[in-house]
């Protein structure tokens, strides 16, 4: 039996690994999986790679390719999901801002430097035209560090995903002002250089499992009470969410990492440019 680590955030997107687990899919590989949540999210995971803490990640497409570029020894086997992480743009619900152009020139809680909720913020500034040069950010590391923040005003807002930020909208914790969609597929999966030198086959492995139960995932029965249930959702948001997720079992091609490093370039996200080989699995 052959153990691996993998990290991911405790999100929706992530359940299809858990059934998986649950299901013994890669036990009946000789796999043992052993899967980790990390609520601080893209850039403690970054970390755990560089590390050696974990095997694979499950994680933000921006932000591991901006560590890759700045030295992660680490590279991108396949996408996950192929469709657009949608970021909520959130306020305390006593805040005085109403609309996304109150935020101008306004201190951003990201959960870590390297973040997608750091990345994120450039993203909607270049959208809205503001300039990206002097943002402010207050390191929050989790959820709940956003909400103290906001709440006291150390932070005016908070980028995190529409869905899973939507319970603490709905308790009237946060008012969402608007939303900022990723301009490139949401996750990818990411293994340590040295773990896939080692292993290929049982990295094939894993992903020929997983592909397996994202593929027919929406046809779960009953997947979105399950979903619901567990993630403290309500049954019509995790139906749109399902909607709008699109699973992916492709790799990553050089075309799509070549548009998604221009455009973290054009972002100033990255200073310099990697190439798809030192980045992405060959196939």
């Amino acid at each position: 039996m052959k153990t691996v680590k993998i990290v991911g955030v405790p999100e929706h997107f992530n359940l299809p690994w858990r059934i998986s687990i649950e299901n013994g899919d890669f036990e009946a590989e000789n796999i043992d999986l052993q899967w980790n949540n990390i609520p601080e999210g893209t850039g403690k995971m970054c970390q755990m790679l560089r590390d050696g803490e974990t095997d694979i990640a499950v994680i933000l497409t921006e932000g591991i390719v901006k560590d890759i570029i700045a030295g992660n020894p680490s590279k991108i086997v396949q996408i996950y999901v192929q469709s657009p992480l949608i970021w909520g743009i959130h306020v305390g619900a006593k805040s005085n801002y109403e609309t996304i152009k109150d935020l101008q020139d306004k201190k951003v809680a990201i959960s870590r430097l390297g973040s997608g909720s750091q990345l994120m913020a450039y993203v909607n500034a270049n959208d809205q035209g503001w300039k990206t040069d002097d943002i402010e950010f207050e390191i929050v590391n989790t959820i709940d560090g956003a909400v103290e923040a906001l709440t006291n005003g150390t932070a005016d807002y908070f980028m995190w995903e529409h869905f899973m930020t939507k319970p603490l909208v709905d308790q009237g914790i946060f008012r969402r002002v608007g939303d900022c969609p990723t301009p490139w597929p949401s996750f990818v999966i990411a293994v340590r250089d040295e773990f896939l030198k080692k292993n290929p086959k049982i990295i094939d492995k894993i992903l020929e499992v997983i592909n397996k139960t994202t593929r027919d995932f929406a046809q779960i029965p009953n997947i979105d009470k399950t979903l619901a249930e567990l993630f403290n959702q309500q049954l019509e948001d995790i139906q749109q969410w399902l909607k709008l997720t699109q699973w992916s079992q492709k790799h990553l091609t050089e075309k799509a990492f070549d548009k998604i490093q221009n455009q973290l370039f054009d972002l100033g996200i990255i200073d310099k440019k990697s190439t798809f080989v030192e980045t992405v699995k060959a196939l």
